[in-house]
């Protein structure tokens, strides 16, 4: 459940919000018993100053080996169809099919040496988005209440944000595999307690008409709307709840219902969201697609004042079903080349040059990975019997992490792979250790403790080590 502001079932160009882990219209006795489990553990001590970080996920699994960690000596069944090209960094080569993103190297770090141990999608996205081994059986991909909450819902519950605006932001979408509604595990606040869901914004901003309705009605009909709306939403929400005073979950529920009508009344949330202000050539430059967009969206919000933007890779446009977003297991150089990298670079790009531009870059984070990489042979069969012998296969033992901004020292290469790209040999970077980097980031300290309702303890935000040396 949750709290949905816009009622369209059309994600065109219209938008839907949703704030937290509860349903704004027909709250039952049920719901609140079964959220009472979950209740709130009181206000937390902000510490964001200031910083903010975007978390770009790549659904699928990058081949890092054809991308950022390329072996040009190496047999042609490792090096593949791909040729290196030089960056505006010394000795720094990336693949040809990015020239955009070679031209702004000298701001991105690349750290080659990311490991975990799951092979399959669903629990090695769970394990990129919270930081913590998948704890589940690999067969069960679909978000549970007793999943490790994300680093996105720990910023919702420890991070700091401007007055009406919420910390921790994901756009356009849940990942969640093609043709299916569930989203995958380890994107919300899980066992610490699903009021802690950041806030999802569904939209395609890819359409030219896009819009969010609500924010971009003439003011004097939107106050209109909102008022008879919350007055409404107080009415029913009250015959729909039992009393209860100082009911923590009731009071959460309000809670969300108001920063649901702060936030549609917020000016620089509103202004953020309306890609109607942004001159044609910005939008442009970035590209008219949903992710190019997305990225858009997720300056705007970080220059309004959100530190957490997820933006999860748009997968249900186009798509192969043998191998839908980056999940190369067949055509891995044609889907790269004719579909991916034409989507991917210019969108990065701009989004790098643009934070620089405006004075962003040096307090924003921006990360980008997917759940793990490609295998270091063609053909090579590890864990998908789709994969053919023009495609890769999943491969999480070493992969590639892109990094820019925060107070990094761009144009570096941190970490190193083996001859043929296979295992870590040098600095190895594990899920933990990025979560904890991210969170030390925005202020937050990875050693703060958060209560696990599923086990009755209580546990540190992170258990990984702030990235060194990155500076």
């Amino acid at each position: 459940m949750s709290v949905s502001l816009f009622s369209s079932r059309r994600l065109g160009r219209r938008a839907l919000l949703h704030i937290g882990g509860l349903s704004m219209l027909g709250l039952n006795a049920w719901d609140l018993t079964r959220l009472r489990a979950h209740s709130p553990e009181g206000s937390p001590a902000a510490r964001h100053q200031g910083n903010a970080c975007v978390f770009i996920f790549l659904f699928g699994g990058p081949s890092h080996i054809d991308l950022w960690d390329m072996k040009p000596e190496a047999p042609a069944e490792i090096r593949g169809e791909f040729k290196p090209i030089d960056t505006v960094v010394p000795g720094m080569q990336i693949c040809e099919h990015l020239p955009r993103l070679a031209r702004v190297m000298d701001r991105l770090v690349l750290v080659r040496s990311m490991t975990h141990r799951m092979p399959v999608h669903g629990p090695a996205c769970s394990e990129m988005y919270t930081g913590r081994e998948y704890f589940g059986p690999p067969t069960t991909d679909e978000a549970l209440p007793e999943d490790w909450p994300s680093v996105a819902a720990l910023v919702a519950r420890f991070g700091a944000s401007a007055e009406g605006l919420p910390p921790s932001v994901v756009l356009p979408l849940y990942s969640h595999f093609v043709g299916q509604s569930r989203r995958i595990a380890g994107q919300t606040g899980g066992r610490m307690g699903e009021q802690y869901n950041p806030v999802l914004i569904e939209c395609d901003p890819g359409q030219p008409d896009f819009s969010v309705p609500g924010l971009t009605v003439l003011p004097d009909v939107g106050a209109e709307r909102l008022a008879r709306r919350r007055a409404l939403a107080k009415e029913l929400g009250h015959a729909a709840r039992p009393a209860a005073p100082g009911d923590a979950v009731a009071q959460t529920y309000a809670g969300h219902a108001e920063m649901a009508y702060t936030m549609l009344q917020h000016k620089a949330f509103a202004s953020a969201l309306d890609l109607r202000q942004v001159p044609r050539h910005v939008r442009e430059r970035y590209g008219q697609t949903t992710f190019g967009q997305s990225l858009l969206l997720a300056r705007r919000l970080v220059e309004a004042g959100i530190p957490l933007v997820t933006v999860n890779y748009d997968h249900e446009s186009k798509y192969d079903k043998r191998s839908p977003m980056w999940d190369t297991h067949h055509d891995n150089f044609g889907k790269l080349k004719e579909t991916l990298c034409p989507v991917f670079d210019p969108a990065m790009a701009a989004f790098i040059e643009d934070l620089d531009e405006r004075g962003l870059l040096p307090t924003t984070l921006v990360v980008a990975t997917g759940e793990f990489g490609r295998t270091p042979r063609i053909g090579q069969f590890t864990q998908n019997a789709m994969t053919l012998s023009t495609g890769r296969d999943h491969w999480p033992y070493a992969f590639t992490v892109l990094l820019a901004g925060g107070g990094l020292r761009g144009g570096q290469v941190y970490g190193q792979t083996n001859a043929v790209g296979g295992h870590v040999v040098d600095r190895p970077v594990t899920p933990a250790d990025l979560a904890a980097t991210m969170l030390h980031h925005l202020g937050i300290d990875p050693r703060l403790e958060y209560h696990d309702h599923f086990q009755n303890v209580r546990r540190p935000l992170s258990e990984g080590r702030v990235i060194a040396g990155l500076s």
